[in-house]
């Protein structure tokens, strides 16, 4: 039994709602951290909707609403730390020199960017902290990001969804895209853990020097 068989296998003792959840909390994720491949767990999703595993509309709302509260979630984000905590620290994802760049594209082109953001895959969360550093209209930038994200899912889904219906041609390279995102997630977590437990191993000897 291959990997992504395996893993099929899994996801079918799953109960539909859990498996929406799960779609729309990648969806989520993927905008959070960018190298989480999110746009290959919605095509995913809509591979089940193909096996008739899932419905088109479950699984449409679930990635598209993830993907919306990722977006807005960097938004508040940036709103609240403000351009000056992004640019001194130049997070690897969040680097200084694209926040500066998304800022100039900001001037020249305004709202216009928030609706085509998820058109750019590698930026679109800088974008959305952009937005927010530039104290954009909440409303506006709402309503925009999900114009772009419902019809940037839905080119995704149609695209899982061809390949639901065609699951013997695409078995195997389906197989290595999960691999990859799996792997990605262990990592993720396990760096999370690693993170948690140097800063409370940092916190106990600051307080055994510092009674």
């Amino acid at each position: 039994m291959s990997y992504l068989d395996s893993f099929l296998n899994l996801l079918d003792s799953l109960p539909n709602t859990l498996l929406y959840f799960l779609l729309g909390l990648s969806a989520f994720v993927e905008n959070v951290f960018p190298p989480i491949p999110g746009d290959t767990i919605t095509a995913f999703g809509a591979f089940l909707v193909g096996t008739q595993r899932l419905t088109f509309f479950g699984v449409y709302l679930s990635t598209t609403l993830g993907s919306l509260f990722g977006f807005m979630f960097l938004f508040w984000i940036g709103t609240l730390l403000g351009r000056r905590y992004f640019i001194e620290r130049d997070y690897r994802f969040f680097k200084a020199k694209d926040i500066i760049r998304a800022e100039e594209w900001f001037r020249k082109y305004g709202y216009f960017l928030i609706l085509l953001n998820r058109f750019f895959p590698g930026v679109r969360s800088v974008i959305s902290i952009a937005g927010g550093i530039s104290q954009l209209k909440v409303f506006r930038v709402t309503l925009l990001a999900l114009i772009s994200t419902c019809v940037w899912n839905l080119i995704w889904i149609i695209l899982g969804y061809s390949i639901g219906t065609n699951w013997d041609i695409v078995k195997e390279k389906m197989t290595r895209i999960m691999f990859g995102y799996n792997l990605a997630i262990l990592i993720l977590i396990g760096l999370a853990i690693l993170i948690f437990v140097v800063i409370r191993i940092k916190k106990k000897r600051n307080r055994e020097k510092n009674p």
